[in-house]
This record gives C-alpha cells, structure tokens and sequence, in this order.
C-alpha cells in the first residue's frame, strides 16, 4: 500500500439491540481520520422485530433472523456484501469488524489499524481494549493483561516463544486485508466462539503475520458474574474441541494459570483478599465451564443448553 494511497475501508457490525453505544460507535466511526468507505450493520432480529434505520448514507442494516446468527457465518455474510459492492478487484481493500459495544477512543482508529498493511506480510490487525470507566478492578486487571500499550507482530516464528497467544485476536476491533480474508475461504462456520483466533491461526500458517496495535484504541470491556463467565468459557470450551485442529496442538490452560497465580499474587500484596477470593472464584467456574464445554459431546443435550450461553447454537450444530 503506497503511503499517499487512501485505503478503502468497509466496517461490519453484527448488532443486536443496538443501545446508546451503538449509536455513538456510528457517529465516532464517521468522524475518524480515514473514513469508513461503507458500514454493514447485521442486525440480529427476532420474530417481529423493528430493523433499524440507517444513520447515515455509507450505512446499511441487514437483518439477521436470531436463529441463525453464527459468529463466523453471520461476519462472513457481511464480508460477502462488501465483496459484492466492490467487485472483482479486492485488492488493497480492508473489512474493519467490530462488536456494537466497542466505542473508539480517538479519531485515528482506523487509520492506525490500516498503517501496518504497508507490510506486505501483514493480514490481520486488531486493536487494544480500554477497560470502561466504571469497569471493576478486575475486568481492568484482565483488560491490561491482554491489551498492554506495546503493539507486536505474531507470526509463525513466535508459536514456540508466545504458544497460544500468537493465535489471540478479537473481532471485538480487528481489520483483515479483504484479498487474504477470502484467500483463507472466510471464516469459519458454523462456530460457537473463536471464529477470529481460527482465522489468525490460518493466516500465520500460512506464513503471514498478525500485528496487535497498541496505539490503535477502543472502550470495551464487560463486568461479568461468576455464571456468565462459566457459560463464556463453556462456549470458549466447545469452539476448541469442535476446531481441535487448530488448538490441540497448543495449550491455552497454562497461559490461564499464569495469569490467574499473578493477578492473585499482586492482589494479596495490596491487601485485598476480599477481590482475591472474587477472582479465585471466578476462575473456578472460568475452569469448569472450559472443562465441561471441552467435553460437551459427552454430556446430555439438556445440559449443554443450560451450559451455553448460545442455546440457539447448540440446537442446531451440537450433532454435526
């Protein structure tokens, strides 16, 4: 990509119940430096449900019947439209993926995700995660811990040194050069969870690389109980046994325990055992959730569905 060349952008958002949020993703996503070429919004509706209008002329909201929303079908739909819209030449073209609830934190988001496709090796970008303001002590522990202001470009030489992390990537914010998006047959579908590590794993197989922006900003994060982050990680569980070609190979449990053995020991020292024991317990269910999710083609259906937090998934993919 030549420095003086303005990079077309398409951004695709899976959305449901858009809320306030929403709402201002749009308006901040119009305001950036380098501006969205098209946003698709891929509405997730219910029976009867109201689509939501356009909120600009370079969006357009395509609904999404619930039953049927899949983490990797429903983003491959949407990079379908943006092929469709562009046509044959796809080169040098940029699909941005973002959940409704990731807000940017600047004006130079997509410009900042764009810079490293100079390289040519570069396939995928993603940003960092800013923990929201009223975020608990925890949820911004977890949120530097994954997302620290240092970028770093993954690929295949990293697997021995990084293991699992080389493959970490989270649609929540991360853009794909559109030509190697389709190269590698979109992602995957149907999957439960993961469809952005699945394909960063294909992507650094294949001899590219994954470049994690640190200067590159969004505001997301999630306050979860104990139970949602048993169903969270029973799903996490279910992603990689269904897609144990890319994930048995290489252990996420100790990258887990690493984590989990600091953040305990730097809490202990400042002298809060009562968020200690918080975190302590909600790793526990973190870990049984990822055991059972692991092992869900064993269990019975009615125990899978109470597990998940995708029932909807579950009932149509669990016997195929």
């Amino acid at each position: 990509m030549e420095k003086t060349e303005i990079p077309v952008i398409d951004v695709i958002i899976p959305a449901y119940r858009p809320d306030d949020s929403f709402h201002k993703l749009i308006r901040l996503l119009l305001e950036q430096s380098v501006k969205p070429h098209h946003i698709y919004v891929l509405q997730t509706i219910e029976d009867g449900e109201q689509v939501l209008q356009p909120l600009d002329q370079r969006m357009s909201v395509h609904p999404v019947p619930k039953k049927k929303f899949d983490h990797g079908a429903t983003r491959d739909y949407g990079a379908g439209l943006a092929v469709k819209d562009i046509g044959d030449d796809i080169s040098q073209h940029y699909i941005l993926f973002m959940t409704q609830d990731a807000v940017p934190a600047g004006t130079e988001l997509l410009e900042r995700l764009v810079k490293p496709f100079g390289d040519d090796r570069t396939a995928i970008t993603y940003a960092r995660q800013l923990a929201r303001e009223e975020a608990d002590l925890l949820e911004r522990l977890t949120r530097v811990h994954n997302y620290p202001p240092e970028d770093q470009v993954k690929s295949k030489e990293d697997l021995e040194r990084l293991g699992i992390k080389t493959y970490f990537c989270s649609d929540v914010c991360a853009m794909y050069r559109l030509d190697r998006y389709m190269e590698q047959g979109g992602f995957v579908h149907p999957t439960i969870f993961n469809e952005d590590m699945i394909m960063a794993s294909r992507m650094i197989q294949a001899g590219y690389q994954v470049v994690y922006c640190g200067s590159a900003e969004v505001v997301h994060s999630h306050n979860y109980s104990c139970m949602q982050q048993f169903h969270r990680n029973f799903d996490l569980g279910v992603s990689q046994k269904q897609y144990r070609e890319v994930f048995e190979s290489i252990s996420s449990e100790k990258e887990g325990a690493g984590y989990a053995k600091s953040t305990l020991l730097y809490l202990l020292k400042r002298g809060k055992p009562g968020k200690a024991f918080y975190f302590a317990l909600q790793c526990g269910f973190k870990l049984i959730g990822y055991k059972l999710g692991k092992n869900y083609d064993h269990l019975p259906r009615k125990m899978v569905l109470w597990c998940t937090m995708t029932p909807g998934y579950v009932l149509f993919h669990q016997d195929e």
